[in-house]
């Protein structure tokens, strides 16, 4: 599975930006998916998922109410709509795929995938 994490960039405090993750290489349909960030000098982060048939989806305290997960399965693409940017949203943003049919999940070690990141940079 190849993914592809697209859509970040500088944007100010309390602005939106979503990003993109295109994925090839496996029926998209099948995958089970997920986010992660990392900031600098800190530990990867996950951040939100969603199960293959979108059926369970989970996020991190530190983005609910403000990010959503989506995915289109015509698009073989997911997304995540980040709004209310706040500086520590500022992270290199990865998304990840599950080798099997699971539900979602923000344990890192359960994803077999990995992207490029992203670059999202939160500042005024």
């Amino acid at each position: 599975v190849q993914l592809q994490a697209s859509g970040g960039g500088l944007v100010q405090p309390g602005g939106s930006l979503r990003l993109s993750c295109a994925a090839s290489g496996r029926t998209f349909s099948r995958l089970s998916l997920g986010w992660f960030r990392q900031a600098p000098g800190k530990e990867r982060e996950s951040i939100a998922a969603i199960s293959w048939i979108a059926s369970s989806i989970a996020y991190a305290d530190s983005v609910k109410g403000r990010f959503t997960i989506s995915r289109d399965n015509h698009r073989d693409t997911m997304y995540l709509q980040m709004n209310s940017l706040k500086p520590e949203d500022t992270a290199v943003y990865y998304c990840a795929a599950q080798g099997r049919l699971g539900l979602a999940t923000l344990e890192q070690e359960e994803y077999d995938y990995w992207g490029q990141g992203t670059q999202v940079t939160v500042s005024s």
